[in-house]
């Protein structure tokens, strides 16, 4: 079987955490945050900034609506790279392998315009992509069929020669459904072994 041409990360999950939960656990109490999920679907409200709403609009109009939980959902977007943290050191290695030996290495990212704006002078890794596909710039969300279509026209490369990497099953589902190469993220030593696998690293420069 032929190499794939091209690895596409996910961000959320593969390249850093992201677990509102936890965070908010940390800040407030998890008695209070799963109040907070309970009374407020913050995660419906960060899909439409990944969408492409505004970022800190559509953070402050949720908060008003809740006035109850204002000042917890107003940190969303007040501490939103404590959010979105801390980083998965290994996976940003094997990202940064990859295009040492000049791997073309994308982003595909449910992410929104706003916040990956905000998000990239803060997230040095965010930089070292040769082709960044976000979600909020695009205005349609993974796992639509229709982002990773669109991924397809872009790069130009075939599907099968593809390697897309999510933590999310049913984004993986939705990519393998177009003939990509895929890979459900749970560690970056399981990933780095499957970039082994296909060739792309040695064991030695996939850190194993």
């Amino acid at each position: 079987m032929l190499q794939p041409q091209a690895v596409i990360f996910d961000i959320g999950n593969v390249l850093t955490r992201w677990q509102p939960e936890a965070f908010y656990d940390r800040v407030i109490g998890e008695d209070r945050r799963r109040a907070l999920f309970a009374a407020v679907d913050l995660h419906r409200m960060n899909d439409l900034i990944d969408a492409g709403a505004l970022f800190r609009e559509t953070i402050y109009d949720w908060a008003d609506q809740y006035p109850d939980w204002r000042p917890e959902i107003r940190l969303w977007y007040d501490r939103w790279i404590e959010l979105a943290s801390p980083r998965i050191d290994g996976s940003i290695r094997l990202q940064r392998a990859l295009r040492a030996k000049g791997v073309p290495v994308f982003a595909l990212t449910n992410f929104g315009r706003h916040t990956f704006e905000d998000a990239l002078p803060k997230m040095d890794f965010l930089q070292d992509f040769d082709r960044l596909y976000v979600s909020g710039v695009m205005g349609v969300i993974k796992p639509d069929p229709q982002i990773y279509q669109m991924v397809e026209e872009d790069c130009g490369v075939a599907p099968d020669r593809l390697l897309f990497t999510d933590d999310r099953a049913d984004n993986i589902t939705a990519a393998a459904r177009r003939g990509w190469r895929t890979h459900q993220f749970e560690s970056w030593q399981g990933w780095a072994a499957r970039l082994v696998a296909e060739g792309l690293l040695s064991k030695e420069e996939a850190g194993l």
